[in-house]
């Protein structure tokens, strides 16, 4: 078994975006310092879209400025065009991402665009890129690569059409996101390897919601066909504004606990995790928080992947015996 999967951290992006609240920046740095410590190595900390639609997210610049201190972290913001991607660039991000829906109804809704502009879109912020910072990575997210609210059912032909679109178009890597929660685990194993066959180790990330209870079981469907990095959103914050019905990310608690009690190394510490709990809901009083590991600790028998045991325990991150 492979030993070791990469842990994306999205919820200062996906999940402020999402909550009516709008974090304090301050709190916004503390809460990705927290996440820093803990272990997560990629954060992606806020988009670059008009402050009108999206105010949760006008502070993104200052926010980079700060996640940009912290050593060894890979910064990704998501932009939706060209001008953001310009303003990310400048920003000094180390990767872009950019949602780019297989659903020709949720495009029109989220970017106000169809999937062949959105396509034409990647290939300038490419061309951008190559010419102003060569070293920014740009990953294309298909966003309702498994279902969609508005248009109902999305072909795989379709997925698999745009993901090779975007490798042509220059994207480095290509994810699928489960954007309305709509996917089953025989489902994302089946695109995801249709998706590597035809557009090889370009195949990127799986960016799954909880929205019906199979975000970790589309995750382990995910790893078993190859997929090694995965997006995910403490507290299980997030969804997406213009997709009724879609709730939230998988929780990074549980997902590292998944991996490592298996043996996977994600090289996350989850009581640092957990206690970093605290630095979000000082950001978002009232808000709710889901996890079931956090609620229930550790476990007796818990072991990390490289043998390390908890420091603590069986304590949860409450404080609480488990």
């Amino acid at each position: 078994m492979p030993s070791h999967v990469s842990i994306s951290e999205v919820g200062p992006r996906d999940g402020l975006q999402s909550v009516k609240a709008t974090m304090p920046t301050a709190h916004k740095c503390a809460w990705i310092t927290a996440l820093h410590a803990a272990g997560l190595r990629e954060i992606e900390v806020g988009s670059f879209v008009p402050a009108r639609l999206l105010p949760q997210m006008a502070d993104v610049a200052e926010v980079i400025r700060h996640a940009l201190t912290l050593p060894g972290l890979t910064v990704m913001a998501l932009v939706p065009n060209l001008r953001g991607a310009e303003a990310a660039m400048a920003a000094g991000v180390h990767r872009i991402a950019l949602p780019v829906s297989a659903s020709e109804a949720h495009s029109l809704a989220n970017v106000r665009k169809t999937r062949e502009q959105m396509v034409d879109e990647v290939r300038r912020i490419v061309a951008r890129r190559d010419a102003l910072a060569p070293g920014v990575g740009i990953e294309a997210g298909v966003s309702t690569a498994f279902g969609c609210t508005l248009q109902g059912t999305v072909a795989e032909d379709d997925v698999l059409r745009l993901a090779a679109d975007l490798a042509r178009a220059g994207a480095d890597e290509i994810g699928l996101s489960d954007t309305t929660g709509m996917a089953n685990p025989a489902q994302v194993r089946r695109l995801f390897q249709r998706v590597r066959a035809e557009i090889g180790e370009r195949t990127g990330a799986a960016h799954m919601h909880n929205t019906r209870g199979l975000g970790l079981a589309n995750c382990l469907a995910a790893y078993d066909v190859g997929v090694r990095t995965f997006d995910s959103s403490q507290g299980g914050l997030g969804g997406c504004p213009y997709a009724p019905g879609a709730s939230g990310n998988v929780v990074t608690e549980d997902l590292v606990y998944m991996f490592e009690s298996m043996g996977v190394s994600t090289g996350i510490d989850l009581e640092t995790l957990m206690a970093a709990r605290a630095a979000l809901q000082a950001g978002l009083p009232g808000e709710p928080l889901y996890g079931m590991t956090p609620d229930a600790g550790l476990g007796r028998d818990f072991v990390y992947a490289d043998g390390r045991t908890p420091r603590d325990g069986r304590l949860g991150a409450a404080g609480t015996a488990a």
